[in-house]
Formats: C-alpha cells, structure tokens, sequence
C-alpha cells in the first residue's frame, strides 16, 4: 500500500559514495551498494521499495566505481520513480556528511536521505512518509542494548534530543536507522548547518547526523518515527551480510508463495 502523506517528500537522496572498505575482498572492485542480497543488489532493494512508496524521485550519490553504479540503474526497471546520479569526486577524502554536502542543491522542499547500506522492507519508507508533519523526521528502531557502531539516540516522547555513537548507555532509548525525511524548513535548516560544518577543519571527516545532533541541541525540532516490528539489516561487517541476505531471502520466499496463490 502506498502512503497518502499530502506533504510526500518527492525525492530520496542516496548516499552510495562509499568503497565499503570493511567488507574487503568483496568490495575491492565493486561499491558495497551493489553486493548481491537475493538476486537484487542492495541498491535495487532500495530503489523497488521506494518505487513501491511512489517516490518519484531518487538521486544516488556515487563515488567508488561510480559507473558500475550507473551500470545498475540502467538495468534495473521500476514502475515510475526517475532515478539520477550525483558524483562525489572526494568520497576518499571525506565522509558522508561531505556527500550530503555534495547534493545540497538536491534538499529543497520536501525531501529524505537514505544510507546507501540500509536494507528495508517497503513498509519502512511508508511508514516513514506517514509520520505526522515536521521539519526533520529521524526513523529508529529500538532493542535491548546497543553497540559501539550503532548510531544510537536520545528520545524524549517522539523529539530527538541527541544522535551519535558515542551517547552513554545509561541515556540512549532507540537507534537511527539511516532514512530520515525533511519538510521544506527542515532541509533548509540542515542545508545550512552542511554549510557551517563544511567550513571547520573537522567537517569533511564527519557523519551528516553530526549535523542533526547539532540542529536537536540547538532547540531544532527534530523528531523521531518508530519502525519497530518491521524488517531491515545494515551493511558493514562480514557477519551483517549473512544477516542481510538471510533477510532479502526471506523477502524472495514471501514474494513467490504470494505469486502461487494470487
């Protein structure tokens, strides 16, 4: 089913930039966005379930092979979402909070930015595009503890009060999830932060939620939806892509014992 959200943001921006350098040997040639999971790389997952959520718009920031990337996206069919490409020549040199940089021109009204290793079912991105109207809506999910590499948050009903991954376990409630959807103040107000952080000896090196933990501590309304209950993995670490593909594989059974008994 697809969202109704009357403010529906019309394009998702997708940061794809990366090597995955964690996950070498099988990324020594081939961005991590296009490791196989299922028979769908994990950029197509992506682009289908925002397909599906009539998003009419992605723009998937490249950078390591970045024509292999484009490769995928001309062979990969979709119902109506429109799909381009954005290169960061800097992907080796900065993290992605320079990528969002990169595509500040691409957040203008209403808008999301999605991990280019977050794997999701489709109800995520409703569920996400359904959320009540705000300037910035951060998805999370939560569990019983958290690790090191989790980009934990801080939670006070549905504000965010703090993103990071270096929060105290004793504070953290939740975890983002890496899609994040903004009204046309929000991203403006973000835009605006990518431009101040840009400018500091230390911005190129930083994640983009640094910049919303900084917009939240400033008294921004930054706001959270959960997607408890629902399915997603994250792509980093050897063992993530056992999880992922056992994920996406469950997503291909589902789908063929749906087209035997429609």
């Amino acid at each position: 089913m697809k969202a109704s959200n009357v403010t529906k943001p019309h394009r998702a921006i997708i940061l794809s930039a990366g090597q995955g350098s964690r996950l070498l040997p099988l990324t020594e040639k081939m961005p991590k966005c296009l490791i196989d999971l299922g028979g769908r790389s994990m950029l197509e997952w992506q682009l289908r379930a925002l397909d599906q959520m009539g998003v009419a718009e992605a723009v998937v920031v490249t950078g390591f092979f970045p024509d292999l990337v484009e490769a995928e996206l001309n062979r990969v069919a979709l119902t109506q979402l429109r799909v381009r490409t954005l290169y960061n020549p800097f992907y080796k040199l900065a993290d992605n909070l320079a990528s969002c940089w990169m595509a500040r021109a691409e957040l203008s009204g209403p808008c999301m930015i999605l991990n280019g290793d977050t794997l999701f079912e489709p109800e995520i991105a409703g569920r996400l595009l359904a959320a009540p109207s705000a300037p910035i809506t951060v998805t999370i999910d939560r569990k019983e503890a958290y690790d090191a590499d989790d980009m934990k948050v801080v939670t006070e009903g549905d504000h965010l009060r703090a993103i990071g991954k270096a929060l105290t376990a004793d504070r953290v409630n939740g975890e983002s999830i890496g899609f994040l959807r903004f009204d046309a103040d929000g991203a403006a107000l973000f835009v605006a932060e990518l431009e101040r952080t840009m400018r500091t000896p230390e911005g190129p090196g930083l994640w983009y939620l640094s910049a919303i933990n900084r917009l939240a501590n400033a008294g921004a309304d930054v706001r959270v939806v959960s997607i408890e209950g629902l399915q997603w993995g994250e792509l980093d670490f050897p063992a993530d892509l056992v999880q992922v593909r056992e994920l996406a594989s469950t997503w291909n059974v589902e789908k063929q014992s749906a087209s035997v008994t429609a």
